[in-house]
């Protein structure tokens, strides 16, 4: 996602609200995507394709990589140089199974109505469609968009300063199945909404980047572009560190994502560095 820039005073609210969430036990979203993203890199534009051979994707494989990949959760901390090469990360076939279950369960989170199996299936067309367009890895779309909203496409859209919308909590996009603007969710999503959703996130709003611009952003070409790229996409930016965890936002969003790509579905949360 991108940012817009927020001033103290509203990251001041955000850490109250955040505070009193994990010591008073008020429920909130586990993931930053229900805080605003930080836009403070060039012009925006719609459209994003990945421009580095490097890493882009040139052609649809759904068995590609290492089958399921593995169930666990293992920290990765740093610049993205020791974390998972793409030789370690689950197939789009195995990782859009074991994610299932999820997205036909997690819209209660927000008392929505569940993901229907069609609307699920429109979820994998779009991937597959806008992987396609984009030539961002379809496994790092679905990544993005399980961190992003567990799948529902009715999840709600959150607003810190900045419109997030949708399945990808895009910056200030148009498609979602849950307005803030009507106040109505549509049940069923239909196909083209849930398209939108999906594209928005990954080639980008009117008003920020999607994941192609945020990869090609990281300035990469190598696996760690895709690790950069979910950092930015996070966060707007990285740390003047070079660290992954560094900075605002979610710190352990790149690890989460690492993890996510190589297997990770129901073994329990490995990092802390948000108090979670």
């Amino acid at each position: 996602m991108a940012f817009s820039k927020l001033s103290t005073a509203v990251w001041v609210a955000i850490s109250l609200c955040l505070f009193q969430s994990s010591v008073l036990g008020v429920p909130i979203r586990s993931d930053i995507s229900a805080l605003p993203h930080e836009n403070e890199i060039q012009t925006r534009a719609t459209g994003g394709v990945v421009s580095n051979g490097g890493v882009a994707v040139y052609s649809i494989n759904d068995n590609d990589g290492v089958g399921a990949g593995s169930d666990s959760y293992t920290l990765y901390l740093g610049n993205g140089n020791t974390f998972p090469q793409k030789n370690r990360w689950a197939s789009f076939n195995n990782m859009f199974a074991a994610n299932t279950p999820h997205m036909l369960s997690s819209c209660s989170q927000w008392s929505q109505a569940q993901d229907s199996s069609a609307e699920v299936a429109s979820i994998r067309s779009a991937i597959e469609s806008v992987a396609q367009a984009t030539r961002v890895d379809h496994r790092f779309i679905l990544a993005i968009m399980m961190q992003e909203s567990g799948g529902c496409v009715r999840v709600p859209t959150t607003n810190y300063g900045v419109r997030n919308p949708g399945l990808m909590q895009d910056h200030d996009g148009d498609g979602t199945c849950n307005s803030d603007i009507t106040g109505r969710s549509s049940n069923p999503c239909p196909a083209n909404e849930i398209n939108e959703m999906i594209s928005e996130g990954t080639a980008g709003t009117n008003a920020g980047d999607g994941l192609a611009a945020t990869i090609n952003q990281s300035g990469a070409g190598d696996v760690t572009a895709f690790y950069k790229g979910a950092r930015i996409y996070n966060s707007g930016s990285i740390a003047a560190s070079g660290n992954l965890q560094d900075g605002i936002a979610t710190h352990c969003y790149a690890s989460d994502i690492a993890n996510r790509l190589t297997g990770w579905v129901n073994a329990p949360h490995g990092c802390h560095l948000d108090g979670n």
